[in-house]
């Protein structure tokens, strides 16, 4: 089957077209026939850390919509040609390929209303953006009469794109997303975010223009290392900071002054470890499907190529790595 991978991890290592058997399952695994991909920083940072081992190709992809053409000797969920989409495991082989094998307990069921590419632009970044909102940072998830101030530092890039939407639509917070080019905050007002602050300007003086003396939570979605004293200073006391990014050090004593509770939140967890609740990520994916489909959430889909190709992929990595990108990009079909 065709596949896009690589041999080695080093500096401007090539993606290849190659050619790779198709995976074997595992008991509670299904064969997905990709349909679409699209793309996170996460491919682009393991492509520049990871090596396979023994000389092994290295298949990236996380994000994929398809049809399910076989299920394991477990499986459960899904029977051959279901629809799904779902964000896959880092742990194993990636969707950049025409056959997938995933544990069908993180897959979810494909929104009707979408196609392909719509579609596989939308599972990391929304389980990302449900686990740090309603798992890590407790949000009562439905609650329209609790209040508070949600700051979502970055709002235009993926998760930040599919967070103001989920805690604007199912949670009673006021939503300030912060963005400082106009065709970002365009974007993130188009989101459903309440407000937008620039995060190249102090923070407090512009939540104050806008009557916010405090805010009850923080979602750190890049550079969130840089934002600390900016985060201290106008986080409420006893408030939450959920933290996506991978800043390389975060100096958080100060904030025992305060008693603010910082969660890290990483949807690759339950799938990696096999957590009790894995099945979780396909309850959650379901949930925002059928969101969807009512009408409630749109994709988050901003540009499309076709077809995955590794020509394609390196264009679409430089985008994803040069931190200006709004939205999530998607490729469709194989050539």
């Amino acid at each position: 089957m065709k596949a896009i991978g690589y041999y080695a991890s080093t500096p401007g290592n090539q993606l290849l077209d190659l050619e790779v058997p198709p995976p074997e399952p595992r008991p509670t695994d299904i064969i997905v026939r990709v349909k679409a991909v699209s793309i996170n920083p996460a491919d682009h940072k393991i492509r520049e850390r990871v090596s396979p081992e023994g000389g092994a190709v290295k298949v990236l992809g996380f994000d994929a919509s398809g049809v399910v053409e076989s299920v394991g000797t477990a499986a459960t969920l899904f029977k051959p040609g279901d629809e799904v989409f779902y964000a896959g495991d880092m742990t194993r082989n990636g969707t950049n390929a025409e056959l997938h094998a995933v544990d069908e307990r993180i897959v979810g069921v494909k929104p009707k209303s979408l196609d392909w590419a719509q579609a596989a632009a939308m599972p990391l970044t929304s389980l990302t953006a449900w686990e740090v909102l309603f798992d890590r940072l407790k949000v009562p998830y439905g609650n329209m009469s609790h209040q508070g101030t949600l700051l979502i530092i970055n709002g235009a890039g993926g998760v930040g794109s599919i967070l103001i939407q989920i805690a604007s639509l199912l949670t009673g917070l006021k939503v300030v997303a912060t963005a400082s080019r106009p065709e970002t905050v365009e974007w993130v007002t188009q989101m459903g975010a309440h407000h937008v602050i620039d995060h190249h300007k102090p923070f407090r003086p512009q939540l104050e223009a806008l009557s916010i003396s405090q805010v009850e939570y923080v979602v750190g979605l890049t550079g969130t290392d840089k934002h600390l004293p900016q985060i201290y200073d106008v986080i409420a006391p006893q408030g939450h900071v959920g933290v996506v990014d991978d800043s390389p050090a975060l100096d958080i004593a100060s904030f025992q002054m305060k008693a603010v509770t910082f969660s890290w939140e990483l949807m690759f967890v339950r799938p990696m470890f096999a957590t009790f609740d894995i099945l979780q990520q396909h309850k959650i994916l379901n949930q925002i499907s059928r969101l969807v489909d009512r009408g409630l959430l749109k994709s988050t889909m901003t540009s499309f190529l076709s077809p995955i190709s590794a020509a394609n992929l390196a264009k679409i990595y430089e985008l994803s790595s040069s931190g200006k990108a709004i939205g999530k990009t998607v490729l469709e079909g194989f050539e």
